[in-house]
């Protein structure tokens, strides 16, 4: 996946191994010309970053890739590591 976008846009990309996994696609005509894109890649089985610039997900019917660097994951407070007090 070659990473043309501008700053903040984000490429993905769906790849499944079956039709059968796509639970629905919708693309309408409305004003928005929204699409929609829903399916399951199954039981995950492993999430990593492919060249350090994308999220790859991959699951037991499929794999999800994001054009998302690990530098721009951000933990929530719950996540970071309490700070020791010098006392």
């Amino acid at each position: 996946m070659e990473n043309k976008t501008t700053h903040k846009e984000r490429v993905f990309s769906v790849e499944l191994k079956s039709k059968r996994n796509l639970k629905n696609v919708t693309l309408t005509n409305g004003s928005a010309d929204s699409v929609l894109v829903e399916g399951t890649i199954g039981e995950l089985v492993q999430a990593t970053f492919a060249e350090g610039v994308i999220l790859e997900v991959v699951g037991k019917n499929g794999t999800l890739r994001v054009d998302l660097g690990e530098d721009e994951i951000k933990k929530t407070p719950e996540q970071k590591q309490p700070e020791v007090e010098n006392q």
